[in-house]
């Protein structure tokens, strides 16, 4: 147990802060402070010793040096031990035992403004020297950065007389420097970002994510599972929706909530309806209005459809959100929902509905992630788009005006179904979807067996080269008319071969879009 006979307290989050000081004050515990914690602290009639009558040193730059002294700094890391003691006293420098800090706002500064002056002033040092200090000597002295553990500091001096004992200091000291490094690392992020020329990937790569919620499982209920999101959002994402109601977010509903918001973001001037099924979409359609789209989205698949995520790019309506609420569906992300919608769809409690705002530009800066066993595989976001600038006819059949149309909607689909995916439109609604698949023939195949006799007149895309012609002949088969895919294989030529048999429009895009 270490008895807590002096304290420093220096906090820019003020909450609770005067009455852990009172607390302290009764427990004949010396306080140290500064600046505006120091303030506080004496209108509240509690005694304080201000940093620098301790220091001997007034604080200097405009308040940028307070506390970086010796007789702050030694007093805090000093062992307990004779050498130390000795050393302390001979320098007339006494322990302090209990450091509580928390640092300037540089995470809310960088939301509100893009002032470098402002955010450098943001970035605190004193602080995160003191709390390191403090959490590296954690055997001696107790570090306390987070205002919702004053309570259990308080609760732990009163049954202990005073006293800390190791197992609370340990605690606190892992949380310290869990909030020094994410610190950290958010201003590394930042500043890596203003650079203009710079690494595509940094050497050293440091994430900042903070706990939004411990979820009742993983993917499957013996796997336990939390959601973390990024500290600074800058686009819409599930990470900075808005749970408008319904039962809290299981892990499957975020991955498959993601994939539908992604997807649905491709697409812009048209109203737009996904549906998602194990992050795959079982539907995607484009409409003058959202009822249309999402319609369209539904009749793809209405099979698959039963307990699935919908993701919209419009305001939903009353008009939509009864259509949607006929049948069941898990959740629905979308940038806002009118109140008759909300009307509507609160009338299913479990239904969660996700607000996220309206749907503006991609970044391109964000990374895709994927944790391997010992490692992590960083990617640029897939966000290549093609137009028809970019297709290459390829067979002796140039397609229609329409067939392109279906052929570039559908390639933007395909982009977000598991390789190997094969994508069947009909102008702007999928008809059927192949996905995951070791063999492209297979995905064509599914396809077509789930869209039936609507295959005939369709377009196909693919994500990936056909490396054969057996999915072309299947294509034909079923009445489809115009194929769209990267092409490159080695076999590309009998590919071509057999689209010209069959008198199908092939075009190459150039560009892959696998999905794994």
């Amino acid at each position: 147990m270490i008895k807590v006979k002096r304290a420093l307290i220096s906090v820019y989050e003020k909450r609770g802060v005067v009455d852990l000081a009172r607390k302290l004050d009764g427990f004949g515990v010396r306080i140290i402070s500064t600046g505006g914690t120091s303030k506080a602290i004496k209108e509240a009639g509690i005694k304080v010793t201000e940093a620098a009558d301790l220091t001997g040193f007034p604080q200097i730059l405009g308040g940028r040096v307070k506390t970086l002294h010796p007789k702050i700094h030694g007093g805090i890391l000093a062992k307990r031990t004779k050498d130390h003691l000795r050393e302390l006293a001979s320098q007339r420098i006494e322990e302090i035992d209990l450091v509580v800090v928390n640092l300037y706002p540089f995470k809310e500064t960088i939301a509100k403004t893009n002032s470098l002056e402002e955010i450098i002033e943001n970035i605190d040092i004193g602080g995160p020297t003191m709390i390191r200090a403090a959490a590296k000597n954690f055997e001696y002295v107790a570090s306390v950065v987070n205002p919702d553990r004053y309570q259990e500091l308080i609760d732990s001096l009163t049954e202990n007389e005073g006293a800390i004992p190791r197992d609370l200091r340990l605690s606190l000291a892992v949380e310290a420097f869990e909030h020094t490094a994410a610190y950290d690392a958010l201003i590394h992020q930042y500043l890596f970002n203003r650079l203009e020329e710079r690494q595509a990937f940094p050497f050293f790569l440091n994430l900042t994510y903070e706990k939004v919620s411990e979820l009742r499982y993983g993917e499957n209920p013996h796997q336990k599972a939390c959601f973390y999101r990024e500290a600074r959002i800058e686009e819409p994402s599930v990470g900075g929706a808005r749970l408008l109601q319904g039962k809290e977010l299981s892990f499957n509903n975020i991955l498959d909530l993601d994939a539908a918001l992604e997807a649905v973001k491709e697409f812009k001037g048209s109203c737009a309806a996904v549906i998602i099924k194990h992050t795959n979409p079982c539907g995607v359609a484009l409409g003058e209005d959202l009822l249309t789209a999402y319609q369209d989205a539904f009749s793809c698949d209405p099979v698959s459809a039963f307990g699935s995520v919908v993701g919209l790019n419009t305001e939903v309506g009353g008009d939509v959100a009864d259509k949607i609420a006929s049948t069941f569906v898990e959740a629905i992300i979308a940038p806002s929902f009118s109140q008759e919608a909300k009307e509507i769809l609160g009338k299913k409690k479990n239904l969660r509905l996700l607000e996220v705002g309206p749907l503006g530009g991609r970044s391109s800066t964000e990374k895709n992630m994927r944790k391997v066993l010992g490692g992590l595989l960083v990617q640029d976001r897939d966000l290549e788009e093609v137009d028809i600038a970019r297709l290459q006819t390829v067979s002796n059949r140039i397609p229609t005006q329409e067939e392109i149309e279906s052929l570039l909607f559908g390639f933007k689909v395909v982009k977000h179904v598991k390789s190997n995916a094969i994508v069947l439109t009909n102008k702007k609604a999928t008809i059927g979807i192949g996905a995951g698949q070791m063999s492209r023939v297979d995905s064509t195949q599914i396809a077509i067996h789930k869209a039936k006799e609507r295959a005939r007149g369709s377009a196909l895309a693919s994500d990936a080269f056909f490396p054969f012609r057996d999915a072309i002949d299947e294509a034909a088969k079923a009445g489809i008319t115009a194929i769209i895919q990267p092409g490159g294989s080695l076999r590309d030529e009998e590919v071509i071969k057999a689209a010209d048999e069959h008198n199908l429009a092939l075009v190459l895009t150039g560009v892959r879009h696998f999905r794994h």
